[in-house]
């Protein structure tokens, strides 16, 4: 036995908070942005992931034209810093609407550092961040989905194996469930895929 569901029963907001009750959990982008004037915006997006392997796209939906998208837009460059455990007050903090003219790095104390390739600064206590330059936006309803191509990726030494790959029980990312639910890395499991062998007996 189910309980089903249309947009048409219920609010659009409440058709909201059931997709995202459903959709989990989901990675968090915590997009940094310098707008046209200067100001250093720093503010999470749960709806985030990687569009395309080659070219390298990652991207993340602003939900109405929020900082992100506006300074994205303006200026062609973003960088989405891993939100890890240990940063989840802020994280949480950022998602604040404050003014433009305000910045969470300075409001939240949250330390920058130098992107390399890209003006807006990464979160330096994040151990990730991906360094994007605006490929597009496509429209959707309210909401915006922004493309950004990854011109570098830089990942802490300290989150890498002995092989150099980063490992996630040392990134410990947050995710977003439904309501005001997070969560962090439970259990971590491998397995490989299997691939499919075509049955060669004669």
């Amino acid at each position: 036995m189910r309980t089903e569901w249309t947009p048409q029963d219920l609010s659009g907001h409440d058709f909201y908070k059931l997709m995202t009750a459903v959709v989990v959990p989901r990675p968090i982008a915590w997009v940094s942005t310098t707008s046209a004037d200067g100001v250093d915006n720093l503010a999470p997006h749960s709806f985030f992931t990687v569009s395309c392997v080659e070219p390298p796209i990652v991207q993340f939906t602003s939900v109405r034209r929020k900082d992100s998208l506006i300074n994205a837009e303006e200026t062609g460059e973003f960088v989405v810093n891993l939100a890890p455990e240990w940063l989840q007050e802020q994280v949480n903090a950022s998602g604040t609407p404050y003014p433009p003219h305000t910045s969470e790095f300075d409001e939240l104390g949250v330390e920058r550092e130098a992107a390399s390739l890209v003006a807006p600064p990464r979160v330096a206590g994040s151990p990730a961040a991906l360094e994007c330059e605006l490929h597009s936006t496509l429209r959707l309803g309210n909401s915006t989905v922004v493309f950004g191509r990854v011109v570098n990726a830089a990942v802490d030494e300290a989150a890498l194996t002995a092989g150099g790959h980063p490992d996630v029980e040392l990134l410990r990312p947050l995710a977003r469930l439904g309501r005001n639910e997070w969560s962090t890395v439970g259990e971590v499991r491998a397995i490989d895929r299997i691939p499919y062998l075509p049955d060669r007996r004669e």
